[in-house]
């Protein structure tokens, strides 16, 4: 399988209210071009702005489809955390520079237990990524610091940051079901990211 390639992920954001409502039409087995035209037409996602729709639409539905039966009942069924977590995987799974930097800067935060997340780690983690790539060195400026937005904005949101400004972080807890699930399906790596260490 050839390694992924790099993308932005400045439009994606946490979405995990919109990611639900896209799984509950997955479960009543709609293609993917019926869940984009029920959603548009309906307004699920309870935009303002059509654009807006279409612009969140292609990664929530990209998420939605890396999921399998088990994930997706979990999202619907379980605790809101466990679905946030199962979002936050969904994430690393379809953008290698995300997972990159749950990998190298999270699980080593979790690690060291050093539980604050500075500016600065965010920071040297694209300088870092910019030298080593080009594609990535190719982006716009307003790209990179958009997409460093979105990921204080998803830490925060899926609980693992406590406090934005201060960049304070929890520990989080993981449902025993869930782990067992991820590794049984050869995906330990991205629960290795979150800071999982008895796996």
């Amino acid at each position: 399988m050839s390694e992924q390639k790099y993308a932005t992920y400045t439009g994606d954001q946490f979405l995990f209210f919109e990611l639900k409502e896209v799984l509950k039409l997955k479960k009543e087995n709609l293609e993917d071009r019926l869940i984009r035209e029920k959603v548009k037409s309906e307004n699920l996602f309870q935009y303002t702005s059509a654009a807006s729709i279409a612009r969140v639409l292609p990664p929530v539905i990209k998420r939605a489809n890396l999921l399998d039966e088990k994930l997706i009942d979990m999202v619907l069924e379980e605790d809101t955390q466990t679905g946030k977590l199962i979002n936050l995987y969904a994430m690393m799974k379809s953008n290698r520079l995300f997972f990159e930097f749950m990998d190298e800067v999270v699980r080593e935060k979790y690690k060291y237990g050093q539980l604050y997340l500075e500016k600065k780690d965010i920071n040297e983690f694209f300088d870092r990524k910019i030298e080593q790539s080009e594609e990535i060195a190719s982006w716009s400026h307003s790209s990179i610091q958009k997409m460093k937005q979105v990921t204080i904005k998803s830490l925060y949101e899926c609980g693992m940051v406590e406090n934005i400004r201060s960049g304070d972080m929890n520990r989080i807890n993981i449902q025993l079901s869930l782990k067992r699930h991820l590794v049984e399906i050869g995906d330990e790596k991205y629960l290795i990211a979150m800071g999982v260490s008895d796996i």
